[in-house]
């Protein structure tokens, strides 16, 4: 279904005169602003399954403003309220891309998305945060190719429909395999379907930071992704509120972000199996830059439990404790800051029972 003019994949998707079929599954910031991007190439369809803006995304699509691509609006080919919606359309996917929050202990998303992955023709795109995300959908769909996305953008939906890109647009792309020696035709199909996925970013979406990455090289880049969210997101909360770069330029927190940082990015090469390329920014190069960034930006986590909601713990703090365990490494200090997290969150979950209950009596 790919146009001749994209890599080389034709040979694994069903026409390369019909229109690219992806579907975003997961309609917010993030999800909104790279849709609205791959849109922008000929003979590509781009859907959405929206959840709470719905309404109105249906009726008047997205307004995306950036200070980069400028102000426009976009609207899907098609918008659909649920995963049975978008089943029921008959569309037979080429992509489906994940961009919900993966939150593995609260909901399966594997299995949400089961109806519109078909076999051997659809590629599952994972754009998550976190560890340990690729591995439900490789277990759930063996058939099918699954590519993990990594990125640093910054975005925000303001209002219902209305999405606020504010910098940076890096994304890296590889594809994941769960076997350490995949097949070559498994290995060659998803690499192929991986970079096709970028020059769509690239060539019509105009994402100059869009990078085609190794399984390994991918894995690298969530670890040292993790160094990041590990230390800054947890410590946000637990510090009472603090930004990232009010953390940064705390003597006792810059102390304490360096050692989380610096834990991960030591441990990370051994479980992985590679070093980090030289190119790779070291904790203090991170810090220094972050003491720089007066935007005054919460980080995701301290803004999910300011509104009450679930944090990302399982896949930035959880999965990579976990993954270095089985490889016989420790992290005592992302440990402690797991530790202490999971348990700010059944007390939290614990009064909103409690709350409940007397709200009945």
């Amino acid at each position: 279904m790919l146009k001749p003019g994209l890599t080389g994949t034709t040979k694994y998707l069903r026409s390369s005169i019909m229109p690219t079929e992806l579907l975003f599954f997961g309609a917010g910031a993030i999800g909104a602003f790279y849709a609205s991007r791959v849109a922008l190439n000929p003979d590509t369809n781009v859907s959405v399954i929206c959840r709470s803006n719905y309404k109105a995304v249906s009726s008047d699509g997205f307004q995306i403003t950036s200070p980069q691509y400028g102000n426009y609006q976009w609207r899907p080919t098609r918008t659909f309220s649920s995963v049975q919606a978008a089943r029921d359309s008959k569309v037979k996917w080429d992509y489906v891309v994940v961009c919900t929050k993966a939150l593995p202990d609260r909901s399966d998303d594997s299995k949400l998305i089961e109806p519109i992955v078909t076999p051997d023709e659809t590629a599952v795109v994972l754009i998550q945060n976190g560890l340990g995300v690729e591995q439900p959908y490789a277990h759930r769909f063996p058939r099918s190719p699954i590519i993990s996305a990594v990125t640093i953008a910054s975005c925000a939906q303001v209002s219902d429909g209305h999405v606020k890109h504010n910098r940076w647009t890096r994304i890296n792309v590889g594809p994941y395999f769960s076997s350490s020696e995949p097949s070559q035709p498994v290995k060659d199909k998803a690499t192929a379907l991986n970079q096709t996925f970028v020059d769509l970013l690239l060539k019509g979406g105009g994402i100059k930071e869009a990078i085609a990455d190794t399984h390994e090289k991918l894995q690298l880049v969530r670890w040292h992704k993790i160094a990041i969210n590990a230390s800054m997101n947890p410590s946000a909360v637990l510090s009472g509120g603090s930004t990232n770069e009010e953390m940064a330029n705390d003597p006792e927190l810059y102390a304490h972000l360096k050692g989380v940082m610096d834990e991960v990015l030591t441990t990370a090469p051994k479980v992985v199996g590679k070093p980090f390329p030289p190119s790779f920014a070291t904790s203090d190069a991170i810090l220094r830059s972050t003491q720089r960034n007066t935007s005054g930006s919460k980080p995701s986590m301290l803004i999910d439990w300011e509104s009450g909601k679930p944090m990302e713990l399982e896949v930035i703090l959880g999965n990579p404790i976990r993954l270095a365990r089985e490889k016989g490494h420790e992290m005592p200090r992302m440990q402690t800051l797991y530790a202490l997290l999971k348990s700010c969150e059944k007390k939290r979950e614990r009064q909103k029972e409690q709350l409940k209950k007397g709200s009945k009596l």
